[in-house]
Formats: structure tokens, C-alpha cells, sequence
């Protein structure tokens, strides 16, 4: 054999090895998320008891949805991990260039996570999910033998009757925006130009709910906050606030038990009880603050409230460094690429550090918004419920969570958190060179982060200062009549 041939065989070995350790890499990664998913939906799920026969076929329809949602949440969470995983490994590459056992993290890689999350949002959002829900309402054509084949039949010809009626919505609506010949033939190049531009319309809904959730959201997670953790207070002796607690609880017991026999009598008892179940969930809190330890009582909240002031402070920072630079700069623009070059320039101007930081921060406006979204008004019939949540809102909830997920990247690289560019398909959406739309997103997310936040904790001190000065306890007197008098 000549050189050269022995040195193209090596060559494409090589290449053949790489592709099966990339392959069995996204394998093990995807099949860890699967499992975890895989408990976190039975851990939220409604128990269904299929004991007679004829629900075979309901227990067996019932366990492919949930398969299929178990891999529609796998995919969300494999995007949130997406990004941060990324800028991870360009971090270590940086680090640690010539190590042996790390020549696996590289870009080809890094690459084909990107590819593969976004066919599988794709494939999830379009077909398994509406799938999923279609297969649990169906119930088989009239007429028709009853089985599982049946449901399959009626729930195959009502998808792809939405999946036409779908692409002839967009496909018609991607004609009124564009006027050229090349958009109305879109229909017959599905691959190329449909199917990202409907992924492309998903995206900017998904980059707009989380404009919307996140400042929601960061404003939210200081209530809960306060909610989770025991809060000092000024001027306060917990120890009297208990004493008195106990003795008022015992004698709204006493009222209770030795009251009089009357025609009253059934609604003074019910209003003390009122009265006595207030009580003690008033003693329990005071009990659960009097346990805690002075560290917990004085250092946990004020830590974790700097903590959360100082992220939400510096994500607000960022983003209006970046409007400053997208006006000066058009480099600053988001933009995709398509060959992913780890270990060569770290993405932050603060080296490792700024690299970690970035992914803190990520993390927080994930979180951010998923708290602001569920606990917007209209999403809060959404929030599971621990074993008693049935499977079609498991399936809404899947839905929402890989929207917001897969529009992480985008929403980060948007605001500026990272310089990480988009890879793949993600930096093919029509949206994202419009400088407009960009630099007034921007506005917006700063805008609304910092009225949240200065209203949140205007209002937090102002209560406070009430608190610890007693004035809280002070009658509230209007001004002006509630009504004429007769």
C-alpha cells in the first residue's frame, strides 16, 4: 500500500472513530436525561389504576404519551444545557489544550448537540406532541374495530389534517410578508425554507414569552424568597410575640369547648375555629422562626437577597452595555455560524471567571422565567401538582417548557449575556438581523427588569420600616366616604 493511500485510510479511520464516539456520547448524555425526565413526570403524574381488562389498551395508550412527553421534556432540558454546556467546554479547551483525555470535548461535537436539539424541538413541537394529545382523545372512527391500531388511524389523519392546514396557514402568511416568487414556491422546499420558518415564528414567540415571564419572574423570586427563608426583623422580641400566640390560642380553645348552648350557637363556633386555625398558623411560623438559628434568622436571607439583587443587577448591567454597543457596533448583532471553533478565544473579556458568570446567569433567567410563567395569571392552571396532575396537562406543560427552553439560546445571545454565536439552525431565523427588533428587545427586557425590581424592593423596604416601627398595627383611615349618607 503507498503512503499516501495509508495515510487517507488513517485519515478516514479516524474520522469514522470520532463519528462513533460522538454518537455514543449523545447517546449516554440523551439517555441520562431521559431517565431524570423520566421521574420527574411520574413524580408529578396522576396515578390511573387500569385494573379491569378492557383498559389494556387505555393503559398502553397512556404509556406512549407519557413516553412521549418524558422525550419532549428530555429535549427542553437538553437546550437549557445547551449553551452552558457550550461555553463550558470552549473553557476547558482553553485550559487544557493539549490533554489526552479530554480530545473528545471538541466542536464537531459541540456541533452536533446544537443540530441535533433542534431537530428533536422541531420533531417534538410539530408531531409528538399534538401527537401525544390527539392519541389520548382519540377513540377509534365510528364503525371501526376498537383497538389501538384504530386510535393510530384517527389520530394520524387528524394530524396531518392540522399539519396541512398549518402549512397553508404559514405558507400564505410567508407570501404576504414576502413578495417574491421564491416564498410562494416555499411549499415545495419544506426542508430549506418551511420548516426553519415555522421554527423561526416559534422562536420569536418563545424569545417574546420570555420577555414577558422573565422580568415577572425576577420580581417573583424575591417573594418566594422571603417565603422559603426566615427574615430578621427589627425591634422585634420573638419570644413575647410566642407567649402571647399560645395564651390567645388557648383561650379561643376554651371558648370553644365551654361554650353555651344557643341559636347562635353554630356560628360562633364556626367563626372561633376560623379564628383558632389562624392562630396557630400564626404560632407555627413564629415556632419554625424561634428554631432557627441566629446565622439562619440574620445571615440566610440578607445573603440570598444580595445574591439575587446582585444577578438580576448585573444581567440589567449587560444588557444595556450591549444596546450601547449595538449602536456603535454591528458586530454586536446576533448572528449564526455554522462550523463551531472551541479553544481558541474565551467568550468573555473576563476570561474563566466571566465564563462561569455567564452561565450563572443563564441559569437565573431560565428559573426566572419559569417562575414568572407560572405564575402569571394566565398560566398558573398550568402548575402541576405533585400526583395529581392528569396527562393532558402533563403534555400542555411539556409544550410551554420546550418553548421557553428552546428560545434560551436565542433570548441569551439577543440580550448579550454571552458571545457565544448561535450554531446550526438556531442562527437561521429571519428575525434575527432586524436591528430594530433586537435593540427594542433589549429596551424592553432592561425597562421591565428594572421597574420589577425597583418596585419589588421599594415595596419590601417601605413594609419593612412599617414593621419594625409598629405602624402596620395602625388603623387605615380614608379620606372621603365609601358611600352618601342617607
Amino acid at each position: 500500500m503507498a503512503p499516501a493511500e495509508h495515510d487517507a485510510l488513517a485519515v478516514r479511520e479516524q474520522l469514522f472513530h470520532q463519528r462513533v464516539r460522538e454518537c455514543i456520547i449523545c447517546a449516554l448524555l440523551f439517555a441520562s436525561l431521559y431517565i431524570l425526565c423520566h421521574f420527574i413526570i411520574t413524580h408529578f403524574k396522576k396515578h390511573t389504576d387500569f385494573a379491569a381488562v378492557h383498559d389494556d389498551e387505555d393503559a398502553a395508550v397512556d404509556r406512549i404519551a407519557l413516553g412521549l412527553c418524558t422525550f419532549t421534556l428530555a429535549v427542553a432540558l437538553g437546550a437549557v444545557l445547551l449553551l452552558p454546556f457550550s461555553i463550558i467546554s470552549n473553557e476547558v479547551l482553553l485550559s487544557f489544550p493539549q490533554n489526552y483525555y479530554i480530545q473528545w470535548l471538541n466542536g464537531s461535537l459541540v456541533h452536533g448537540l446544537w443540530n441535533l436539539i433542534f431537530l428533536f424541538s422541531n420533531l417534538s413541537l410539530v408531531f409528538l406532541m399534538p401527537f401525544a394529545y390527539f392519541f389520548t382523545e382519540s377513540e377509534g372512527f365510528a364503525g371501526s374495530k376498537k383497538g389501538i391500531m384504530a386510535r393510530v388511524y384517527e389520530t394520524t389523519v387528524v394530524l396531518l389534517l392540522l399539519t396541512l392546514l398549518v402549512l397553508g396557514m404559514v405558507w400564505v402568511a410567508s407570501a404576504m410578508v414576502s413578495d417574491d416568487a421564491a416564498s410562494r414556491q416555499s411549499l415545495y422546499d419544506l426542508w430549506e425554507y418551511y420548516l426553519p420558518y415555522l421554527y423561526s415564528c416559534i422562536s420569536l414567540f418563545g424569545v417574546l414569552l420570555l420577555l414577558l415571564c422573565t422580568p415577572f419572574g425576577l420580581s417573583t423570586m424575591f417573594t418566594v424568597t422571603g417565603k422559603l427563608l426566615v427574615k430578621p426583623r427589627l425591634l422585634e422580641d420573638l419570644d413575647e410575640q410566642l407567649s402571647c400566640t399560645r395564651l390567645e390560642e388557648a383561650a379561643v380553645s376554651r371558648r370553644i369547648s365551654s361554650g353555651k348552648a344557643s341559636c347562635w350557637l353554630n356560628l360562633n363556633v364556626e367563626l372561633l375555629r376560623e379564628q383558632l386555625f389562624a392562630i396557630r398558623s400564626k404560632r407555627r411560623k413564629l415556632e419554625l422562626r424561634h428554631r432557627a438559628s441566629p446565622w439562619q434568622r440574620n445571615l440566610g436571607y440578607p445573603l440570598a437577597m444580595l445574591g439575587l439583587l446582585a444577578l438580576t443587577g448585573i444581567s440589567v448591567l449587560i444588557v444595556c452595555f450591549h444596546v450601547l454597543e449595538l449602536l456603535l457596533d454591528d458586530a454586536a448583532m446576533p448572528r449564526g455560524i455554522q462550523d463551531a471553533s472551541l479553544g481558541q478565544v474565551s467568550f468573555s473579556i473576563f476570561g474563566s471567571f466571566g465564563a462561569a458568570l455567564q452561565v450563572v446567569l443563564i441559569f437565573y433567567l431560565m428559573v426566572s422565567s419559569v417562575v414568572g410563567f407560572y405564575s402569571s395569571p394566565l398560566f398558573t392552571r398550568l402548575l402541576p401538582e405533585r400526583r395529581d396532575t392528569p396527562l393532558t396537562k402533563i403534555i400542555g406543560n411539556c409544550v410551554c417548557l420546550l418553548v421557553l427552553s428552546s428560545a434560551l439560546p436565542v433570548f441569551s445571545r439577543t440580550l448579550g449575556i454571552t458571545r457565544f454565536d448561535l450554531l446550526g439552525d438556531f442562527g437561521r431565523f429571519n428575525w434575527l438581523g432586524n436591528f430594530y427588533i433586537v435593540f427594542l428587545y433589549n429596551m424592553g427586557f432592561a425597562g421591565l427588569t428594572t421597574l420589577c425590581l425597583v418596585k419589588r424592593v421599594s415595596w419590601a423596604v417601605q413594609a419593612e420600616l412599617l414593621r419594625a416601627l409598629g405602624l402596620h398595627k395602625l388603623p387605615v383611615t380614608r379620606s372621603w366616604p365609601l358611600c352618601n349618607p342617607c
